[in-house]
């Protein structure tokens, strides 16, 4: 069975990390689980690791509203960056604003808008998009 080596979750909300790494554990299908409060410490983690791929993530579920560096900031710099291996970037977010919505659009990055909460159906979905290699 196909595996998700790593999961990345970029967010400020414990209690939402808690429970998607819940959700992803007991799907069986992935690996491991890193987890950041906010874009900064997610863009300086993916820089120090940028010549070690194995050590980025696979797939990231990334948060808008955050401290010291929001989603949207964190998006700009990943994109200006330029990392060597692709990352499937899902927009995770309690926004439900048209605007986010179709701003996320514009960044060929992210396939997907989650709005929060996320339902374990669809963590389940992504995931095995993912894995058949729809996204």
């Amino acid at each position: 069975m196909k595996r998700i080596s790593l999961v990345g979750i970029i967010d400020d909300d414990n209690i939402y990390q808690f429970m998607i790494k819940k959700i992803l554990q007991g799907t069986g299908q992935v690996n491991a689980i890193i987890s950041f409060s906010n874009g900064l410490e997610a863009i300086n983690y993916l820089i120090a690791n940028q010549a070690n791929i194995e050590m980025l993530p696979d797939l990231l579920f990334l948060d808008l509203e955050m401290p010291y560096m929001d989603g949207w900031q964190f998006l700009d710099s990943y994109i200006e960056i330029g990392f060597p291996k692709l990352i499937t970037l899902y927009i995770a977010s309690s926004s439900n604003s048209h605007d986010d919505i179709y701003k996320s659009k514009q960044f060929t990055q992210v396939k997907g808008y989650l709005t929060k909460p996320i339902k374990k159906e669809i963590i389940e979905d992504v995931i095995t998009r993912f894995l058949v290699g729809k996204v």
